[in-house]
């Protein structure tokens, strides 16, 4: 049950043409889809604004089929993160409709196509080895209803190429910036923006890296403040984000 959908049953409620009781039974069954494997989340559109997401690894294609299978029902928007395209194979033999998106390794189905997204987020990846984190990130906001500008290979090693888009850093109303080996991206530009900067560390990078952890603590230690991080590789964590940011903000 969406937000659209409960306004409505509250207003027959109001008008009288379904009780109470109804009204509460049909919010109920609308709450928890119960599978063997899984209890997903229906009511979490209502209360986030934007439907439980699928967090593909560890899980199985048939388990990923039927998940996707309950949630359509709902007619909430899919998100499946983390798949591999012999996922979507067996998801797409079953739902017609759904979309695999190579560059970012997930599975959409959207009840409504065509919806012109709202702009303001802008997503930058520091390096070509930093896209599929990036393409994550940048596809979750789109799936929250975003129109998405990517920015991609501007690091601080040519940081020419990023002050080439000092137009579009100044205009953004949210950067999601991603970068691996020494995460240095994210903290530059903060410093030449005034709006919110979401930093993403990613596991790029040689030998002492430690997988991202290099990375994630520059961003920790970052001196350009207002700089907030998440964890390691986690491209769908900072597109959500920017969403809800974008969500509340005006330029």
């Amino acid at each position: 049950m969406e937000r659209k959908e409960l306004k409505q049953l509250l207003e027959k409620v109001r008008a009288g043409s379904i009780g109470v009781e109804k009204a509460i039974s049909s919010m109920r069954q609308a709450h928890v889809e119960q599978l063997e494997f899984a209890a997903l989340d229906i009511h979490r559109a209502i209360r986030r604004g934007f439907p439980e997401v699928i967090y593909g690894p560890g899980k199985k294609p048939e388990q990923v089929v039927e998940i996707v299978g309950r949630v359509k029902k709902a007619r909430q928007t899919v998100l499946v993160t983390r798949v591999a395209k012999e996922v979507h194979d067996q998801v797409a033999a079953v739902h017609t409709g759904t979309e695999y998106h190579d560059d970012a390794s997930a599975i959409v189905w959207r009840p409504k196509k065509g919806i012109k997204g709202k702009k303001g987020i802008v997503v930058i990846s520091a390096g070509t080895a930093d896209i599929p984190v990036a393409s994550e990130a940048a596809l979750t906001a789109e799936v929250m209803g975003n129109a998405v500008q990517r920015i991609y290979d501007v690091g601080v090693a040519g940081l020419h190429r990023l002050l080439a888009h000092r137009e579009v850093l100044t205009t953004a109303r949210v950067l999601v910036v991603v970068a691996g080996m020494e995460g240095a991206l994210p903290s530059v530009v903060s410093g030449l923006t005034d709006c919110p900067v979401i930093g993403v560390p990613t596991s790029t990078g040689y030998g002492k890296g430690g997988q991202g952890e290099a990375a994630l603590l520059s961003m920790l230690n970052s001196c350009a403040a207002g700089l907030t991080v998440v964890n390691i590789d986690n491209g769908f964590g900072g597109g959500y984000a920017a969403s809800l940011i974008n969500r509340l903000t005006k330029r």
